[in-house]
């Protein structure tokens, strides 16, 4: 943003038609100054924050950091409003299906009861 770029959302009329055809967003609201140079709140689409693994990251070291993160998010969220939407209840519903987390994570989420 500081050098020129800029934020596109779908005009308003839009938001509505592609949330009801794409399940996995979900309204968004980026406040003022959430980037460098935004002054004003855009309204746009968009998903819940993530992480990446690869396969092959061992479980275990998975499902301690997937429940260090979730057992910290008021924490995350006081440093970031878009962390607060970074929560394992989010992460269980934007997930297609379990079998598409990583074990570690599916495992977490299967304890505190978010997915079967």
């Amino acid at each position: 943003m500081q050098e020129g770029g800029c934020f596109i959302p779908p005009a308003y009329e839009y938001i509505e038609r592609i949330l009801a055809k794409h399940s996995y967003l979900h309204d968004l609201i980026l406040l003022a100054n959430s980037y460098p140079g935004q002054a004003e709140a855009i309204r746009s689409v968009g998903s819940w924050s993530f992480l990446l693994a690869r396969p092959t990251l061992d479980e275990e070291v998975a499902y301690k950091l997937t429940r260090a993160l979730h057992q910290n998010e008021e924490i995350f969220a006081e440093q970031s409003f878009q962390a607060c939407q970074s929560t394992a209840a989010n992460t269980a519903t934007a997930a297609y299906s379990p079998e598409l987390l990583h074990p570690g994570t599916r495992r977490y989420l299967q304890e505190i009861g978010l997915i079967d």
